[in-house]
């Protein structure tokens, strides 16, 4: 069973930035992975996802020019940096993982993800 642990979330102001990771037990390269995340009241929502390989990442509409994902498959992480942070970026994130060579929208499913981190918060103040 893959272990993932999120870091990275804090608290930062309107137009900042943070770097969320997530660390993963065995090899990254054997998983999609992904980012999503829920705020209060809300329910879980699809963030973001790199393919097993790294050669493709997915966004939602929200994030994309904003939201940036990479993988360093020599420290089984990957990365969500995200950039021009609004508060209704305000979020708990959660890192995810298949062991399916998924394609959108299939990666929109959070059904389609075998193992979940324990989640990072990320505050924006306006």
């Amino acid at each position: 069973q893959v272990q993932l642990v999120e870091s990275g979330g804090g608290l930062v102001q309107a137009g900042g930035s943070l770097r969320l990771s997530c660390a993963a037990s065995e090899y990254t390269s054997n998983y999609t992975m992904a980012w999503f995340r829920q705020a209060p009241g809300k329910e879980r929502e699809f963030v973001a996802a790199i393919s097993r390989s790294g050669g493709k990442t997915y966004f939602t509409d929200s994030v994309k020019g904003r939201f940036t994902s990479s993988r360093d498959s020599a420290k089984n992480t990957v990365h969500l940096q995200m950039n021009s942070l609004k508060p209704e970026d305000t979020a708990v994130y959660y890192c995810a993982a298949t062991p399916y060579g998924a394609t959108w929208p299939a990666l929109l499913l959070d059904g389609l993800y075998r193992y979940w981190g324990q989640g990072t918060q990320v505050t924006v103040s306006s």
